[in-house]
């Protein structure tokens, strides 16, 4: 029975040793930079009442959700989503701001996923929104901030992918797909299955201009020419046209931050989260099969909870990005002046006022008193897997 307590739940893992202090290293590295540009840290309850995470709302499914219940019988939830908190915030304490608001968060979020996908349940998000701007220099900014995350957690080969909701959104209403047809057509998408959309853009028998957009989907890394060419074929159809002219708006400014090349336009992306309005993407690198990163604008969510206002934002997935690190060989620098004074009960004064003034210097130090049954080396060894590289013996 007492080996049982020892193990976590499924889908949650403890963090500890080199693996923690390098998590808060790269916290500290990325909330430095979001500081930077702007953006003042808020701090969101870990559980919310139900209704923040609806079906209306757009965001996880009621079936992911970790439920239950307070003394009053309200149904509450652990947040799978940092937005819809920080949109109920904003609207909270910044309802009559007529200008942008920037904020920034760190927390865990909790999806109750299936065993099988494998995947953590419980993970932890680090980002931004920008409340309050709906230009596209307000997509560009985010995006060079996701940019310049990444980089500033060491990664120097990624890509991020960014779509538009509309491209997709107007493909359907000019093909007037039914909703049954629609699901099988996001199924083809989201397992990358582009053959299949192939086949499936065969079967509906669409005009040429709209069949070749809808071939686009499959396109992961849209070129210039492909986009002028997308542009004339959607010329009667305002929607997706607006579209890729917000996409290609979008490109010129990402010069003027010199990311360009980390991004690239990606028309078939697809979001799980229905209430993204707007641009959406997500960064991939290598070491890791899930983004490490994801975003995109919700101009309407804030609508439900009272103050209309155009929105963007991103989260980092820490446990992914620290994860893609490793798996590239990537250290995170981390702290390791950290001193151990041994020392014998006739020397415990003097040993408490030597750390004492040892703090005082910013080093860190740990005290212990010498065992009898124990020898030098029992301790140098002690210090060595603490990850301490100094013994003082005080006798």
């Amino acid at each position: 029975m007492k080996r049982k307590l020892l193990h976590t739940p499924e889908g949650v893992r403890d963090i500890y040793n080199m693996e923690c202090a390098r998590k808060l290293v790269l916290q500290e590295r990325l909330h430095h930079l979001l500081k930077q540009y702007g953006y003042h840290a808020i701090e969101t309850p870990t559980f919310e009442f139900f209704d923040i995470f609806s079906r209306e709302i757009g965001t996880t499914p009621s079936k992911d959700l970790y439920k239950f219940f307070d003394r009053e019988g309200n149904t509450l939830v652990l947040r799978p989503d940092m937005t819809p908190s920080i949109a109920r915030c904003v609207a909270k304490y910044y309802g009559d701001e007529e200008f942008p608001v920037r904020l920034s968060y760190m927390g865990n979020t909790f999806i109750n996923n299936d065993s099988y996908q494998g995947r953590l349940k419980e993970n932890t998000q680090l980002g931004a929104e920008l409340v309050g701007d709906n230009s596209v220099t307000a997509d560009a900014e985010i995006l060079a901030l996701v940019v310049n995350a990444l980089k500033t957690a060491g990664l120097k080969e990624f890509q991020i992918g960014v779509g538009h909701v509309d491209f997709y959104r107007g493909l359907v209403e000019a093909a007037r797909l039914q909703e049954e047809t629609e699901q099988e057509l996001i199924e083809l998408i989201s397992n990358k299955n582009f053959f299949g959309v192939e086949e499936f853009i065969d079967s509906m028998h669409l005009p040429g201009e709209l069949r070749e957009l809808f071939s686009m989907l499959g396109t992961l890394c849209m070129t210039d020419e492909m986009l002028k060419r997308a542009k004339e074929l959607a010329a009667d159809f305002p929607v997706i046209l607006k579209a890729l002219q917000r996409l290609e708006e979008l490109m010129q400014i990402l010069s003027c931050y010199e990311v360009e090349k980390y991004i690239s336009i990606e028309p078939g992306m697809l979001s799980a989260y229905h209430y993204y309005t707007g641009i959406i993407f997500s960064g991939y690198t290598f070491g890791t099969g899930e983004p490490i990163v994801k975003g995109g604008r919700y101009d309407n969510l804030l609508d439900y909870f009272g103050k209309p206002a155009p929105s963007i934002g991103f989260a980092v997935v820490i446990d992914q990005l620290l994860a893609a690190l490793s798996r590239q060989n990537i250290e995170i620098p981390v702290d390791h002046k950290q001193i151990l004074i041994v020392y014998t009960q006739e020397k415990q004064a003097e040993a408490i006022q030597k750390a004492i003034s040892m703090r005082s210097q910013e080093k860190g130090v740990s005290l212990a008193a010498w065992k009898q049954e124990k020898t030098e080396e029992d301790y140098q060894n002690y210090a060595k897997r603490m990850h301490m590289q100094e013994v003082l013996f005080i006798s």
